[in-house]
Order: C-alpha cells, then structure tokens, then sequence
C-alpha cells in the first residue's frame, strides 16, 4: 500500500462518493492493510447492495479497507471512469462487476500493469483483463433453472418475452445465449417472441413490459434476467388486469419480490445468495493479493463459506436456487 493512500482515500469519499467499510477495529492502524476496491454495475441497485452487504461481513472478518463505488445508474463510461481513480489511488485488489465486457477491460489491464490485482464477480470482463472471475453459478445452471421453470408453468407451449439489462452486460448475453439453447434443444412447442433491455431500472421494465403485453396479446410469460425488471414486470402484469393469464418469472431478491409473488403475481424468482456472492468475492480478492490464490487452483476454501470448486479461471458460488410461494418467507435478503 503506498504511504498517500489514505490521504488519496479521503480524496475519493470526498469527490466520487465512494462509501468505505468500518475498521475491523476501532483505532486500528490501516498502514499496510489490504485495500479492496468493489465495483458494482450500478450502486442503487438491491442486488448490488446485498452483495455490499456481505463485502462488507468479510472486510471485517479479514481486517481490510472496503471502497466501494459505482455509477447511480448503469452507465460503462462512469465505470471506466472510477477504475481510473481506482488506478491512481493505488488499490490493492478491483473486483469488478462489469456492464460492458470489452469497454471496461482496457481500463482492468491498465490496473494490472500498474501492479493492481484484478477480478470480476457477477458480470465478466475479457479474460486478460483479470485473473478469476468470482461466478454466482454456471451460465448453464441459470439459463437452465429459467428455462425450465417457464416450461413448467406454461405446460411446454405458449409466447414467452425476455426482459434483461443490457445489450452489452456479458452475463445478460450469456445467459440469453444459453436460454436460447435451452429451448432449440427441449421446447419447440414454446416461442421466444422479444427481447428488450431495461438499463436495470425497475420503471422502464415496466414500461417494457407493458408494451410487450400490448404488442403480443398472445404472450403467456415475461421472464426477466435481471432484478429490476422482475417487480416492474410484475407491476405491468397487476396494473394490465393480467394476474394469472401472463406468469412472472426471473432473477430477483427475495424481499423485492415478496408482496408479488404472496399475491400470486410473480410465479417464481430464481437467484442465489447475493451476501454469499459478495463475501466471497472479497475473500477471493484478499487471497490473490496475498497469493495464497493463484491460478490453476482448483478450490478455494472461505473461511465462512467453506470450499468452492475453481473450474479453469472461474470460482463458482453454487446452484440457483428457486424462491416462490411455499419458501420465500424462509429468506431474507
């Protein structure tokens, strides 16, 4: 750690906004302690505040500096913009959830030519770019898991429509691929009638929403990719006079999606612990600073968490896991 840092991390709470996570303990000297910048696609969003949340458990369990920042709403350019800050401020570790695969990835090698380790959770950027990609489950699993599920509900036939992010967010694309997929090989009486990004903003999944109910009057089900776009589709679905004629599906927070899915509107929400995802992903940013994770390993053992399975530069969380009436009380995240 470079002796300005913490003047240079003064500056930053000052002019990006960047909030810091509590010392381990009161008083303690930060000299030498590790620094762990967590760059989320955009910073109001719940499922990124989740993940902060459990950052923020493992910055204290491990006696690290948190910084953590990102643009208000999705936007690279902002992005690209705090990893510059990042790189002058010289942190130890970027762990970065990245809204446009190629525009960021210039910005993550200048980090690492600087000295600064570099890996990605939740979206990936190029494989140069970063050293491990911190995964919330395999592209297959979640595309699977949404597949199969609006297969069941729609009985293997009907109208679907996606909502997702972005056109340019990686795991967006990765998942649709895998989705499309999924329903070649297994559900040719199902079709896939649009798909329309949301910029992860909750109204204009609304918006979306509403128009893809007016623009398919036959459409049976809006599965939605990302969390935003779960409650807007469920609003649009409510309002439109559609409860139970157009089912609800996606990737979402449990307690975002409680009330819709109590009134039956939303089916079911499939996702993983977002806590967990971020927990690990500053445990696996702490481990590769100190080199104590280094590629070609092939686990990697939390101390909270215990042990994930590494699959070539990818440390995989786990399964998605389906929240839906019968057990979405039990959660709370």
């Amino acid at each position: 750690m470079k002796n300005l840092l913490g003047l240079a991390l003064s500056a930053c709470l000052l002019a990006t906004g960047c909030t810091k996570s509590p010392p381990a303990s009161a008083g303690a000297d930060h000299e030498g302690r590790i620094t762990v910048a967590l760059l989320p696609k955009s910073k109001g969003n719940a499922y990124f505040i989740s993940c902060k949340a459990g950052a923020e458990k493992a910055a204290q369990a491990l006696g690290i500096d948190l910084l953590f920042d990102g643009p208000t709403d999705t936007d690279p350019a902002k992005q690209n913009e705090i990893v510059e800050n990042w790189i002058t401020l010289g942190v130890d570790v970027i762990a970065a959830a990245c809204d446009n695969r190629e525009g960021i990835s210039t910005a993550l090698r200048k980090a690492q030519d600087r000295g600064i380790k570099v890996i990605t959770y939740d979206a990936d950027a190029l494989p140069d770019a970063r050293t491990f990609f911190v995964n919330q489950a395999t592209p297959e699993g979640i595309a699977h898991a949404l597949m199969d599920e609006a297969a069941r509900l729609l009985n293997r036939e009907g109208e679907f429509a996606i909502i997702l992010a972005t056109l340019t967010a990686a795991n967006q694309q990765e998942w649709r691929h895998h989705i499309e997929a999924r329903l070649a090989e297994k559900y040719p009486k199902m079709t896939l009638v649009a798909v329309r990004p949301c910029d992860d903003l909750k109204d204009k999944a609304q918006s979306e929403a509403t128009a893809l109910l007016s623009a398919h009057p036959n459409l049976r089900l809006l599965m939605n990719i990302c969390s935003p776009a779960v409650p807007g589709a469920a609003e649009a679905v409510k309002q439109a006079g559609k409860v139970g004629q157009v089912k609800v599906i996606g990737l979402g927070l449990p307690n975002e999606n409680r009330r819709y899915v109590k009134e039956g509107v939303t089916d079911s929400v499939i996702l993983w612990k977002t806590e967990d995802l971020g927990y690990l992903t500053v445990e696996a940013a702490v481990a590769l600073a100190k080199g104590t994770l280094k590629p070609g390993d092939r686990t990697f053992k939390s101390g909270a968490l215990g042990e994930f399975e590494i699959r070539g530069d990818n440390i995989l969380l786990g399964e998605p896991f389906v929240f839906n009436r019968e057990n979405i009380d039990q959660f709370d995240f």
